[in-house]
């Protein structure tokens, strides 16, 4: 699971962190709140296949960290009435690996494979017969003395999850029957998304406080599920246990996230590109060394958000901010920068 997240979120979660995220995780498509395309589309998938008393078609989800593809894992073979298995990419790094958790699988089991682009290619090139055929071949041996030989796979499916379908090969690309693309919360479904886990939480919180949490939440739900334990946090020690919309300023202004949801690593990339290098373009490596972080933290984390809502821009020769991202910083761009890459 992509643990990469903004600045109040960032780091390896608790325990507690972990076990609060799972109750705060909806447990079928109708508590889902939002992607309702998507949502549609699975009901449907998810309805025939049941019909059929046959698997469902192969899942990609794919979209930034935390808006829900982990859920809708879970909530896939909940629906179906299967278990799952979760794995990652990165842990799988021999072929063996993926042979074993494929032939440990039982008929209709759903395999979730997380960062499902960062699998090793030669590990890749085994799921092809196993999604299309469900079969797998193995080497057994070395030297001239090996042999290969077919094992058959009882039938699965594979759900993958990826912040860069990009990445993703073509032949891989092509066996994913279903393809779901999550896109960031609108503030009202936001709202309701807070409003659901205070309840959750037995947190009390009323439509201003719900409305300033939303805002400034990314449109994430992990981010605004973390940022409501924080504001919760703060009104049972400097508030009446009420998160009302000035309880939540407050709290939002002791964790320095701006109306706009920018923390501070936010600002230190808008600051960065404006001050250093006049409004950009500047490469995302030299960017990055700029701000101390990694560059593919800044990919996959923070230029979707700062992308989305019009404060920067990708072009051939770098990163870019906007006359808005410049307004919004109080700063102006004084000039053309230089392209570093």
């Amino acid at each position: 699971m992509d643990e990469r997240e903004s600045g109040v979120t960032a780091g390896l979660l608790s325990e507690e962190e972990r076990a609060l995220d799972l109750t705060l995780r909806p447990r079928s498509l109708g508590e889902f709140i939002g992607q309702n395309a998507n949502k549609e589309q699975l009901q449907i998938f998810i309805k025939a296949a049941l019909q059929r008393r046959d698997v469902l078609d192969h899942v990609l989800l794919s979209g930034p960290p935390g808006l829900g593809k982990t859920t809708l894992a879970y909530i896939i073979a909940s629906e179906m009435g299967v278990s799952l298995r979760v794995t990652s990419g990165p842990a799988i790094e021999r072929q063996g690996d993926l042979a074993a958790i494929l032939t440990n699988l039982q008929p209709g089991d759903v395999l979730f494979i997380d960062e499902i682009h960062r699998l090793p290619r030669t590990v890749e090139e085994i799921l092809y017969p196993a999604m299309e055929d469900f079969q797998i071949d193995i080497v057994i041996g070395k030297g001239p003395g090996a042999r290969s030989v077919r094992l058959e796979l009882p039938r699965f499916t594979l759900i993958g999850a990826t912040t860069r379908a990009g990445l993703i090969t073509g032949p891989l690309l092509t066996r994913f029957g279903v393809s779901c693309r999550l896109n960031y919360y609108p503030v009202e479904e936001m709202e309701s998304i807070i409003v659901r886990a205070a309840g959750i939480l037995n947190v009390e919180v009323d439509e201003e406080g719900s409305h300033e949490v939303a805002r400034r939440s990314r449109g994430t739900p992990r981010v605004g599920n973390r940022l409501l334990r924080r504001v919760r946090d703060f009104a049972e020690v400097e508030a009446d246990r009420v998160i009302t919309g000035s309880v939540a300023k407050q709290a939002m202004s002791l964790l320095r996230i701006d109306d706009m949801g920018l923390d501070v690593l936010d600002k230190a990339i808008l600051e960065t590109v404006i001050d250093k290098f006049s409004g950009g373009p500047v490469g995302l490596k030299t960017l990055a060394a700029s701000v101390g972080e990694e560059p593919d933290t800044l990919e996959d984390v923070y230029e979707p958000y700062l992308m989305q809502i019009g404060f920067l821009k990708r072009t051939p020769r770098g990163r870019v901010v906007t006359p808005r991202a410049s307004e919004h910083m109080g700063r102006d761009i004084t000039g053309e920068g230089e392209s570093l890459f």
